[in-house]
């Protein structure tokens, strides 16, 4: 038996080096950016959103939008059919009002769908988004999968996320009305608050000062949610933004 065994390890041994052979893997890659005028004290939603969404709060009045898009291809031949998937899903910034800005993804029809499987898909196409909005915006969320990181903000915020975790870097000297939930995940807050757990899987935050000024609501299906306390010198370092 031990024979046997020190023969299989052996085979394994050298087909190692043959499953690794092939083509490598490449990267087809779109990034662009856009700046919109934009008041602070406005509303900011984003809409069926997917994969990484980072937001940043700055004191200027404007948004600025940077979304990378990227899929991955094996053969050479490949990559002009790489660079049409990634045509196939569109974020665009809509001005709906003078007070609010909707970015909104849209994905492709499935050629052939059927229950289970949602009628719409990313086709193999990744993204992240990288926003730098006014610091008093207030946040509408509706994310899908992935992770979602907003910071330095002081407007309220509703953000859902169906598959991913949610964190939260809020100025520590604000006076917060928190609610977060999540069905399968934990829940972690440097601000005071009572958390319960649900169903041995998911926990409820609740935390209020008095008086609160700010509303943060926040859900998660499978994922967990952390809220951060930052200080007045991250305040300073992030309120310049990444932009030029």
């Amino acid at each position: 038996m031990m024979r046997l065994c020190a023969v299989a390890v052996g085979m394994l041994g050298m087909m190692i080096p043959l499953l690794g052979e092939g083509p490598a893997e490449q990267l087809a890659e779109a990034t662009s950016t856009q700046q919109l005028s934009f008041a602070p004290g406005g509303t900011i939603r984003l809409n069926n959103s997917y994969g990484d969404l980072y937001i940043e709060g700055w004191d200027r009045p404007q948004v600025e939008i940077t979304i990378i898009k990227s899929t991955s291809y094996y053969e050479p031949e490949l990559k002009s059919q790489a660079a049409r998937k990634l045509e196939t899903v569109n974020v665009a910034a809509e001005r709906k009002s003078d007070t609010e800005l909707a970015i909104s993804t849209t994905l492709p029809k499935r050629a052939h769908w059927a229950p289970p499987l949602h009628g719409a898909t990313g086709n193999g196409v990744k993204l992240e988004y990288r926003l730098y909005v006014p610091r008093n915006s207030r946040l509408v969320i509706d994310h899908h999968a992935g992770q979602v990181l907003a910071g330095n903000m002081t407007g309220d915020i509703e953000a859902a996320n169906h598959d991913g975790d949610i964190m939260l870097l809020l100025p520590e000297e604000g006076k917060y009305s928190i609610e977060a939930r999540s069905k399968m995940g934990h829940i972690a807050s440097d601000f005071a608050g009572r958390t319960v757990s649900r169903y041995l899987v998911g926990e409820r935050f609740t935390g209020a000062e008095t008086p609160a000024s700010r509303r943060i609501h926040l859900r998660v299906g499978f994922g967990g949610i952390t809220i951060l306390a930052l200080p007045p010198e991250g305040e300073a370092l992030a309120s310049g933004g990444g932009g030029q």
